[in-house]
This record gives C-alpha cells, sequence and structure tokens, in this order.
C-alpha cells in the first residue's frame, strides 16, 4: 500500500489547547464560516439513476437535489465541506472539481471534503453495478459542485461553533444480519455461501441475530454570526437510506429544509442558513429493528413522519449547545493505493463468456451484473482513496471514501483524540463497502467483489488506522485508548479473584484481554465484535453499552494451565438459534485437545431435540450426559455457572440459590488438559451460534452465593 499524506497545520504546534478546544495559548484566531446551496438537479431528463443492482432512467422530479456547502476559515487555514444528495461520487469527478474550485477560490484543493448522502434516487455521476455514470448529467453535477464552494466562500463572516448531540435509537437500527448455519444461500456465482445478508433478519426462522452494532448518535456541528444570528448545522447519522420516488434527496434533504424551517425564522438579516445531513457510518445500518416483531418495526413509517422525529431530537440537541469563538481550524488528507480483490482464472474465464453472450445489452440478472464486474476489477487492479481528518477547535471529523460499517465509525469516534468527533462517509469518492476482515468469510451483498465492495479484505483497518492517525495529526495529540468501563457487576466479578476474566469488549481479533491478569485468549476465525452484550447499566457506567461477542462459528481459544479438578466458570450466554434448528444447539464451554476426535474433557452446552434449550453436561471420553430442568430462551441474556469441585459438579442458572444441574461423576474422569474452549467444543462440532459476554474463570469451585453475586444478584 503506497501512503501519501498531505498536512495542514493552521496554528502553531505545541500550544497548549483551550479545553472547550479554543484556540491556542496565545494566539487570537478569528473564525470565520460562510455556507450555500446550490442546486444540482438534472435539467436533461430522464436521468440514470444510480443505488440498484440493475440500471434505471427516472424522468421526474420530487424534491431538489442540492448540494450544500460550508467554508470555514480561522485567519490561518481555510477548509470547505459539501455534502451533495448524490447515491455516490467518483474520486476523479471530485479531484476535477476541486481543482477548479481551487482555482476560484483561495482554499486549496486538499482542505475540501466533499461527501454524498447516499440517496438512492439522484442522478447517477459514477458507473457501479448495473448501472453506469450519466455522460450528460457528471460534467454538469462537477460544476455546479464548483459553483457551490465558491458561494459559501462568498458568504463568509465571523463566527463562532459548538457541538450537540442526542441518541436517535428508534430511527437506526442492524440491516445486515447472519444467516442460520444450514440455511446458507446462493450467491451471484452460483455458490452457497451466503451466511449473513442484509435484510435477512424479516425472517426469524432463518435468521440467528445482529452482525455488528448500530451507532444512534445524532451529532451537530453548529455555526452562529456573532449576533447569534444561525449560520450553518452541520449533522451527521447513520442510516443508510430511507427510499423515496422518483428523483429525491431522500430524508438527507428533508432533514436540511425542516433544519432551516425550523432554526432561521426570525434570525436577522444576512446570509441564508443552510442545514446540511451528512451521511454516518451506515453500510450495514437501516431504519427497521429486526429485533422487534414485524408489526412494531415501523417499516410503514411514511418518510415525512421520520424526518419529523428526528428534527424533533435534532432541535433538543441544538438548544443545548455551547459556542466558542477564536478556534483554530487544521486539516490532514491521505491519498492510498488499494488493491481490488480480483478473480482468478477461472472466475474470469466464467465471467468473460458471460459478457460475451450479453453483448453490447445492460445485465439483466446478478449474475450478468457481477461477471461484468469482474473483468472491470481485473482490468484495474487497484485504486487509488482519500482519507482525510479535520479540526475545529475541540471538534473533529473523519471521513471514509466508502459504505462503512457502524463498528468502523465507533472505533474512530471511541479511540479518536477529540472526543466530539463525527465520521463522514462517502466523502472524496465512492469505492464501495469496507466490511471489517471478520465479516468476509459470511459472505452477502456487502463483501461481493465488485466495484460496490471490490477493495482487499484488509481495507477496512487500514482506513480506520489512516482516520485515527490524521485525526492524531490534526489533535497533535494521541488518541484514547477504548477501554470499557467498570460497573458494579464488573467490580463484583474481579472481587472474587478470577484467574482470567474476558469481557469480549474488542473491536477485532485476534486477542481477548484477560482483565484480571496475563491469561489473554484467541479468537478464531469466525466471531464478530461489539454487539450489545448483558447488562449494560451494572456492568458499565456513564450510560455506556457492555458490549460482546457473536461466534458464527469460531471459538474462543484459551491456555489456562492452572486449573485442576476445582474450577468454575461463569459466562454470559446469548442464543441465536430457533427452537429446533439441531441438536445440540450449541456448546459453551469446553475442555480438551484442539481438533480432537471426540470431546475428551469437560463440556457444557445448550441442548436441542426434545430437550431443546436446557443445558447439558458432558465429559470424559464416553460422554456422561447430565440435562438441566429450564430451558433457556431465545435472544436473552442469560447467567450460566459451571462448578466443578473434585467428582461433584453443579451449574446454575441465572444465580439460583439450587443448581440446575447437580452430577456426582465416577472417579478418573476428568482429563486436565490446558486448553479451553469458549464458543464451541475440542472436536469443533455444533459451535455456539450466538453471544457470549463477561466470561469468568476461577481456580476454584465458588459457593453458591458467590455464583448469585457474578449473576447480579437474581
Amino acid at each position: 500500500m503506497r501512503c501519501v499524506y498531505r498536512a495542514a497545520w493552521g496554528i502553531v504546534a505545541g500550544l497548549a489547547l483551550a479545553a472547550q478546544g479554543g484556540s491556542e495559548a496565545g494566539v487570537a484566531a478569528e473564525l470565520r464560516a460562510g455556507a450555500a446551496v446550490v442546486d444540482v438537479t438534472p435539467v436533461e431528463l430522464p436521468v440514470l439513476v444510480n443505488g440498484g443492482m440493475l440500471s434505471r432512467s427516472v424522468s421526474t422530479v420530487k424534491t431538489p437535489l442540492n448540494a450544500r456547502a460550508l467554508v470555514v476559515d480561522d485567519g490561518t487555514e481555510r477548509a470547505a465541506i459539501v455534502v451533495v444528495d448524490s447515491c455516490m461520487i467518483g474520486r476523479p469527478l471530485l479531484d476535477e472539481a476541486k481543482a477548479l474550485a481551487a482555482k476560484r477560490t483561495r482554499i486549496k484543493a486538499d482542505h475540501m471534503l466533499i461527501s454524498a448522502t447516499h440517496t438512492h434516487s439522484a442522478g447517477s455521476s459514477m458507473g457501479c453495478l448495473g448501472t453506469d455514470a450519466d455522460p450528460r448529467y457528471s460534467p454538469f453535477l462537477r460544476d455546479k459542485l464548483v459553483e457551490a464552494i465558491v458561494a459559501a466562500e462568498k458568504n463568509l463572516e465571523p463566527a463562532r461553533v459548538g457541538w450537540g448531540s442526542i441518541d436517535a435509537p428508534e430511527h437506526t437500527a442492524v440491516r445486515q444480519w447472519i444467516r442460520r448455519p444450514d440455511r446458507l444461500a446462493e450467491d451471484p456465482f452460483g455458490n452457497f455461501t451466503l451466511r449473513a445478508n442484509m435484510h435477512a433478519g424479516r425472517n426469524w426462522e432463518e435468521a440467528v441475530g445482529e452482525a455488528g452494532p448500530e451507532d444512534p448518535q445524532l451529532s451537530l456541528i453548529s455555526f452562529q454570526a456573532k449576533t447569534g444570528r444561525p449560520i450553518c448545522v452541520l449533522a451527521n447519522f447513520s442510516m443508510h437510506y430511507f427510499g423515496d420516488a422518483a428523483l429525491s434527496a431522500d430524508y438527507f434533504g428533508l432533514f436540511s429544509e425542516g433544519l432551516k424551517a425550523r432554526l432561521a425564522k426570525g434570525k436577522g438579516s444576512g446570509p441564508a442558513f443552510v442545514g446540511m445531513m451528512s451521511h454516518g457510518c451506515s453500510g450495514d445500518i437501516w431504519r427497521a429493528d429486526y429485533m422487534k416483531p414485524a408489526g412494531e418495526r415501523n417499516e410503514k413509517q411514511t418518510i415525512e413522519d421520520y424526518t419529523t422525529s428526528l428534527l424533533d431530537l435534532a432541535e433538543k440537541a441544538y438548544k443545548r449547545i455551547e459556542y466558542a469563538d477564536g478556534v483554530p481550524l487544521r486539516m490532514a488528507e491521505a491519498r492510498m493505493t488499494l488493491k481490488y480483490r480480483t478473480p482468478n482464472k477461472q472466475l474470469l474465464e466464467w465471467s468473460q463468456r458471460i459478457v460475451k453472450e450479453m453483448g453490447e445489452r445492460p445485465a439483466k440478472t446478478n449474475t450478468e451484473v457481477y461477471a461484468r464486474e469482474q473483468i472491470i476489477l481485473d482490468e484495474r487492479k487497484e485504486t487509488e482513496i482519500v482519507v482525510q481528518g479535520l479540526r475545529i477547535g475541540g471538534i473533529g471529523i473523519a471521513t471514509t471514501p466508502n459504505e462503512t460499517y457502524a463498528l468502523s465509525g465507533l472505533k474512530i469516534k471511541l479511540q479518536s483524540p477529540l472526543e466530539k468527533t463525527m465520521v463522514i462517509e462517502l466523502a472524496n469518492g465512492g469505492d464501495g463497502y469496507i466490511p471489517p476482515p471478520e465479516q468476509h468469510p459470511l459472505g452477502g451483498y456487502n463483501t461481493w467483489p465488485a466495484r460496490s465492495a471490490g477493495l482487499e479484505a484488509q481495507a477496512e483497518p487500514m482506513i480506520v488506522e489512516a482516520g485515527l492517525t490524521l485525526l492524531e495529526r490534526v489533535a497533535d495529540k494521541p488518541r484514547r485508548p477504548y477501554k470499557q468501563t467498570r460497573g458494579s457487576a464488573t467490580e463484583a466479578t474481579l472481587a472474587l479473584k478470577p484467574i482470567a476474566y474476558y469481557r469480549l469488549d474488542e473491536f477485532a481479533a485476534p486477542r481477548a484481554a484477560d482483565s484480571a491478569g496475563t491469561h489473554d485468549a484467541i479468537y478464531e476465525s469466525g466471531v464478530l465484535f461489539f454487539l450489545e452484550g448483558p447488562r449494560s447499566q451494572r456492568f458499565c457506567t456513564d450510560g455506556e453499552t457492555n458490549r460482546a461477542a457473536h461466534f458464527v462459528g469460531g471459538r474462543l481459544n484459551a491456555r489456562l494451565p492452572m486449573l485442576g479438578e476445582r474450577y468454575t466458570v461463569s459466562l454470559w450466554v446469548w442464543n441465536g438459534l430457533v427452537d429446533g434448528a439441531r441438536d445440540p444447539a450449541g456448546w459453551l464451554v469446553s475442555r480438551g485437545r484442539d481438533h480432537a476426535l471426540r470431546p475428551e474433557g469437560d463440556t457444557l452446552g445448550v441442548a436441542g431435540g426434545a430437550e431443546q434449550g436446557k443445558l447439558v453436561f458432558t465429559t470424559g471420553a464416553e460422554g456422561k450426559k447430565v440435562v438441566g430442568r429450564t430451558p433457556i430462551k431465545r435472544w436473552t441474556w442469560t447467567h450460566v455457572a459451571l462448578v466443578r469441585d473434585g467428582e461433584q459438579v453443579n451449574v446454575y442458572l441465572d444465580g439460583a440459590s439450587e443448581p440446575e444441574i447437580t452430577a456426582t461423576l465416577p472417579a478418573g474422569t476428568l482429563i486436565d488438559p490446558e486448553q479451553w474452549f469458549f464458543g464451541g467444543r475440542c472436536d469443533r462440532q455444533a459451535t455456539w451460534e450466538g453471544r457470549l459476554d463477561e466470561i469468568a474463570v476461577f481456580d476454584r469451585a465458588l459457593s453458591a452465593d458467590e455464583v448469585g453475586k457474578l449473576s447480579g444478584g437474581n
């Protein structure tokens, strides 16, 4: 990978920062801001519209499409931020627009951030999947982008800036869901690889659970004139798009116009207020929460009602904003060359045969679309992408040129050196989905090689790292180390002195940190990260969400040599499989040699079949089996504790004083290898399909009262 950094240092480095992120000591920077809106609705209709699998044209306009521009200046540096009602815009076109705008303004090309809202009902300016760029619209859009930047610069005036945020969990949810391991679907290449896909959660029978976390934060950067008159509000939210008919700016445009109607009325003379809704990291996000029953998902909600309720929250956050003036501006850019995942010889030949049969006609099927995409990727081999970091006082903005998963945005926000950070996706290019590496083996539209998802499998960590590095440069301080807070349940667990305690709050593989000592464990392939865990109010503080790992065929592998015939394993479990999916439903804890031909040591899991949902304990090569009494509910967090005291085994459920399982084992059944597995068995059969969290291991047999403390006092 080739990476070129271009940094703009607006203020002398090394000076102390003001608490609000104000100007550095001894520097009296005057902040100025200006904003403008330019109509970019196609004038020649019909126009090609991007965002679907196959090509389509539209001849009617429902709402105007706009380029909304903001220019900020601190007396030393000047930068432009533009948000365009477009599905996506390619880097070459944006580079042309930036070069032209740089000639007509005092803004350098690498100080321009231009992003698409990702409305799926706008003119196509970039070829992707079955749709080409409209040859008439692309140059028109380029010139309008220049016009917007020029107009915003002309409106510069003394200003102050502030930050606001509020959570909007009812307006965003995970759309990427995991399918059952026995219900794989077919991909466009004729292979049954589809383990995860968009909207798979609509059918609970087929699904296991969400494939990642959501980010409910609605954030605002507000600029006011010194008189208090609003100049511009740049909003950011992670919701993919609502969906609308004909040419439309989708909810992004309605939200922007709604801000103007609510905030600018009767606020004095001057340039018109500009509201801007930028696209947060939402490649795996939509508005319907598939964890809810079908009748409670708001899938029939209108776009107007959705936008109005989101505006209500934005207005609440806006009223709480505190402002600062005299703050510095810094911006840095990195250009990186990344490889495409190109087809092997067999796939390329398959694709060439299909495309040859198509002739000059557009693709009519997904298979034809992806065959054509393989040829394009093979021809291009690699591409250049742009990542930026921007600081306005104590506020940070990072960009990705991709459809970025919510997890990636959370990685940047939670580690940014600037606590008040938003991440704008589809900025400075339209380089497709970048799933975190652990998502690639699950398949699905977001991973199928194409211009819509073609970057190398390690693109996501490279882009996230570039964004964090750029924020460090513009902030002139290191990133914040992420560490989950410790609530009362966490402290209660640690007070019992486990020899290992895995909170499973990592962003990525391979290491699961031991919060109690030095026995870190290793995540195998087939684990997803940072999903919501149990009892956030007990395991964390200050409203933080407790995080958990989701197991999709992988295990957590730990080496614990100090355990003998007396031990306790405490863990929280969340079963994703529907009743009757298989027998057993899955194994939770296993002690034995990896790749064993059969289970050797102690194993705890959840039964299927006639004993559906009940805990089951086995031990020894003969597989002695004891089953519990109470079924575990699907999609519900449950506390389980396995206690072995020599030949006596007790298994507790949700802190009950009486064991769910009790067994006295024959002498000689204990097999004592150092290897432990969580989320699967040593022979890799029936690995867990669901989440695990807060795994604590003790080198003694805990009492029922102590187990009750681990369960949170149930």
